[in-house]
C-alpha cells in the first residue's frame, strides 16, 4: 500500500498541478492583501482617527444609515441588522473585531475562500485521479497488476487526502507570509469572539465566548480540511464514475457555482438544505452569520457533507471494483 501511495503522489507532483495552486494562492494573497490595506486606508480617512473604536463606531453608522434607505430586501436588512449587532457587542467589550496582522488575515482568507475557491483547487486535483487512466490508456495495464481493484483505489484516495492535507496547509503559510510583510506577523493572542447564533433575525449572544485567535484560526482550518475532503471526495466518485476528465470537472464546477448562488436564493426552499454545496461555508457558523436557511446548524451541515462523502465513497469503490473494462 505504502508504494502505490507514492507511485499516485509521483503522478500529482509530475503534473505541477500542486505548484501551480501554490502560485496561484500567493498572487491572491498578495491581491487580497493590498485590498485590505487600501481598505483600512480608507476607514481611517472615513473616521478621522487611527483609533479602531471610531472605525467601528463609524461603520455601524454607515450600516444604519444603509437599514433605514429604501430598496433593501428583507434578508439583506436582517443581515446588516445582525452584522450591526455584532460589532456593537465586539464595542461594548472592547474587543476590535479587525485587529491588523497576518494572522488576521489568514482567518479572513480561509472563511471567504471555504465555499468556491479553496474547493475549485481541490477539484483541479481530484478531477482526473482515477479518469486519467481511461484518458491516457493505463487503465487496462493497472488493473492487470496482481493487485486486489479496491487496494488501488484506496491507495488513489490516500493519496487525494494527502494532496488536500497539503494545499490547507499551504493555504495557511503562504498567506501569513504574504500577508505579513504589509499587515505584520505578530496578533495570535488577539482575543476573538465566538458562539454566536442567528435565531430568525436576532442575535443570540447567550453561548458567546472569548478565545484567542490561534485557537479560532485551527477551528476555522479544520472546517477548511473537512469542506475540502468532502469535495475532494465527491470529485473522486465522479473521476471513478465517468471516463473523462472533463466531464468530471463540468459537473463539478457547475455544482459549486450552483451552490455560491443558491446560498443567497434558498430561504425559503427549505429541501434545499440537503444539497452539499449549499452546506459549504461552515466558517459561518463559529464567526455567527446568518445560515443560508433557518434552523441549520453546525451539526446539521456537518452531517449532511459527510453522508454525501460516505455515499460518494461507496459508490466510487462499488462500481470500480465490479465494472468491466473495455
Amino acid at each position: 500500500m505504502i508504494n502505490l501511495i507514492y507511485n499516485e503522489m509521483i503522478k500529482i507532483v509530475r503534473k505541477k498541478r500542486l505548484f501551480i495552486i501554490m502560485g496561484i494562492i500567493a498572487v491572491l494573497a498578495g491581491l487580497f492583501t493590498y485590498a485590505q490595506v487600501k481598505q483600512h486606508e480608507e476607514a481611517v480617512k472615513e473616521a478621522g482617527t487611527e483609533d479602531w473604536r471610531t472605525q467601528v463606531q463609524q461603520e455601524i453608522i454607515n450600516t444604519q444609515n444603509r437599514l433605514s434607505s429604501g430598496g433593501i430586501s428583507g434578508e439583506w436588512k436582517e443581515f446588516l441588522q445582525i452584522r450591526v449587532n455584532q460589532q456593537q457587542y465586539y464595542l461594548d467589550r472592547d474587543i476590535n473585531p479587525n485587529a491588523p496582522g497576518a494572522p488576521t488575515f489568514m482567518k479572513t482568507f480561509a472563511e471567504n475562500s471555504i465555499d468556491l475557491l479553496l474547493p475549485l483547487m481541490v477539484m483541479v486535483i481530484a478531477s482526473d485521479i482515477v479518469s486519467s487512466e481511461h484518458t491516457n490508456g493505463t487503465i487496462k495495464l493497472l488493473l492487470t497488476r496482481p493487485i486486489k481493484r479496491w487496494k488501488i483505489l484506496l491507495s488513489k484516495y490516500v493519496t487525494l487526502l494527502l494532496a488536500i492535507s497539503f494545499i490547507v496547509l499551504s493555504v495557511g503559510v503562504i498567506t501569513y507570509l504574504v500577508s505579513g510583510i504589509a499587515l505584520g506577523y505578530s496578533g495570535w493572542d488577539v482575543p476573538v469572539l465566538t458562539g454566536f447564533a442567528v435565531e430568525g433575525s436576532e442575535l443570540n449572544t447567550s453561548n458567546v465566548q472569548m478565545m484567542s485567535l490561534w485557537q479560532y484560526i485551527l477551528m476555522d482550518f479544520g472546517l477548511l480540511w473537512f469542506v475540502a475532503a468532502v469535495v475532494g471526495t465527491l470529485t473522486f466518485a465522479l473521476s471513478a464514475l465517468m471516463k473523462s476528465t472533463a466531464s468530471v470537472m463540468g459537473v463539478m464546477l457547475a455544482s459549486l457555482i450552483a451552490g455560491a448562488i443558491l446560498a443567497n436564493m434558498v430561504a425559503s426552499w427549505d429541501s434545499a438544505k440537503y444539497l452539499f454545496m449549499v452546506n459549504l461555508k461552515l466558517t459561518d457558523y463559529i464567526s455567527g452569520m446568518a445560515p443560508p436557511i433557518e434552523g441549520m446548524t453546525l451539526g446539521f451541515s456537518m452531517a449532511v457533507l459527510s453522508v454525501w462523502a460516505i455515499a460518494g465513497l461507496l459508490v466510487s469503490f462499488f462500481l470500480f471494483t465490479g465494472k468491466d473494462v473495455y
